[in-house]
């Protein structure tokens, strides 16, 4: 399994720090030291992606983050109340999904998702 070439190029060319590993039969594409927005308890994350084999046919599912995040006063966000170890490493995850209409194939990939990560990240850090 290989991660495409459009989504190594917007990586790339977006100065996004990341690795791209394959366990259990599932590609993963891991965001390293990504910077978060305010009202977070923390500055930045390590997110997981974890991308099935019709992958960029079909929408990922759910992302992971390290450290585990809350609003900056502590308060927990919606549907992360979850763990996960992948990799050797326990994750919080993000329960969000894609309705049919959110992911077009042929034209979405890694790019437009991590749009929707930082818009649900603000959302998220907003009191």
């Amino acid at each position: 399994m290989k991660l495409p070439a459009t989504d190594t190029d917007f990586l790339e060319t977006a100065g996004i720090n990341h690795r791209v590993f394959e366990e259990a039969g599932t590609l993963n594409v891991e965001l390293i030291g990504f910077v978060l927005p305010p009202g977070l308890n923390a500055e930045t994350a390590n997110v997981l992606f974890r991308l099935a084999p019709t992958y960029p046919d079909t929408a990922p599912d759910m992302w992971w983050l390290i450290p585990h995040l809350a609003k900056a006063d502590g308060r927990v966000i919606t549907a992360t109340e979850q763990v996960e170890i992948h990799d050797g490493r326990t994750w919080q995850r993000w329960s969000r999904h894609l309705d049919a209409t959110q992911w077009q194939s042929g034209i979405d990939g890694l790019e437009s998702y991590i749009r929707l990560l930082r818009t649900e990240l603000t959302t998220a850090g907003e009191l």
